[in-house]
């Protein structure tokens, strides 16, 4: 814990620009959810007593899940895959986007607390960012129309998003702040990706990202948004049980 503080208080200005995009965000996801409520002709609060425990729950769920990584053959070593954002995608489903951010947050949040951070908080901001760019997308699209098609279209598009963005923020962002952060020239980077993937066949950023880094995005968001298809609704009525008496 008191690491924690000590990092936080070194990296002041990177971690309240951390918490500024948090906060663009979350007001983005409320308006947006807003939108979607006078379209649909409803109206409940953004968050009630039984929504925050729920996104405590998943958050919960979520950083367990953070826990458990798994090595890709086409990827080097320190690109790992996680579900961590399944239950975030379900939770998001029932109870909207500003939800889906929080969860995101708190998912962070309690991993940082867990297992503090490795990466001068790097690592963390660009799990956060990525997690939103699949959610988010998602979460929206589902609130403006709640059926099985928009279900379809938001985890199409959450997933395509999480691809693109992912790619391009280990391009521009990622990869040349770790260079930085652990002294590896990033020829020594791209030269771990030669290693393990065929289809690394020049040292330039843009072939790394695009054949190490686009198919683990597009694989994570394609196993969250099947698995979210295949489960929310049979999870529905419990999720929504006592939502109109707390309104």
């Amino acid at each position: 814990m008191n690491n924690l503080f000590a990092d936080a208080a070194e990296h002041l200005s990177y971690v309240l620009g951390f918490l500024g995009i948090i906060a663009a965000l979350f007001v983005a996801a409320v308006l947006l959810e807003k939108a979607a409520q006078r379209k649909r002709g409803t109206k409940e609060p953004i968050f009630h007593t039984r929504k925050m425990a729920a996104v405590g729950m998943f958050s919960a769920l979520a950083a367990i899940l953070m826990l458990f990584e798994f090595p890709l053959p086409f990827a080097p070593g320190f690109y790992e895959l996680d579900f961590s954002e399944l239950p975030i995608l379900v939770g998001t489903f029932a109870y909207g986007p500003a939800a889906g951010v929080m969860m995101e947050f708190v998912k962070i949040l309690l991993k940082l607390f867990l297992k503090g951070t490795s990466t001068a908080f790097v690592g963390d901001l660009a799990n956060f960012a990525v997690g939103c760019s699949l959610v988010l997308p998602a979460s929206v699209i589902y609130a403006f129309g709640k059926n099985k098609k928009s279900a379809i279209l938001a985890c199409i598009a959450g997933t395509l998003a999480m691809t693109v963005f992912g790619t391009a923020l280990n391009a521009v962002y990622l990869l040349p702040a770790f260079s930085q952060l652990y002294g590896m020239p990033l020829e020594d980077i791209l030269a771990m990706g030669k290693e393990v993937n065929p289809l690394m066949t020049r040292d330039s950023i843009v072939n790394f990202v695009v054949v190490c880094v686009a198919p683990m995005n597009l694989l994570k968001g394609f196993s969250v948004s099947l698995i979210t298809l295949l489960i929310y609704k049979p999870l529905s009525p419990v999720l929504k049980m006592g939502r109109k008496q707390e309104r």
